[in-house]
């Protein structure tokens, strides 16, 4: 049973690289991360995680601690 799964989600706030660092250096930050890809042109983040270490609810809420809206 394989327990990696890919998310995409849309991001609201971004209006630079330095923005784009910062989201990906939170998610980053949590367990069970194994690649982020946050597209300024498309204000969109992709996500490869292990969801038996973290929940895509995790993903979100460190987008938003580090000040950018998700839709969820």
């Amino acid at each position: 049973m394989t327990t990696s799964r890919i998310i995409e989600f849309n991001i609201e706030g971004m209006d630079c690289a330095d923005c784009v660092s910062t989201i990906e250096s939170e998610v980053r930050r949590l367990p069970g991360i194994a690649a982020v890809k946050v597209s300024l042109v498309d204000n969109s983040a992709l996500v490869k995680l292990d969801t038996t270490k973290v929940s895509e609810s995790a993903i979100y809420d460190a987008v938003e601690h580090a000040g950018y809206a998700v839709q969820r």
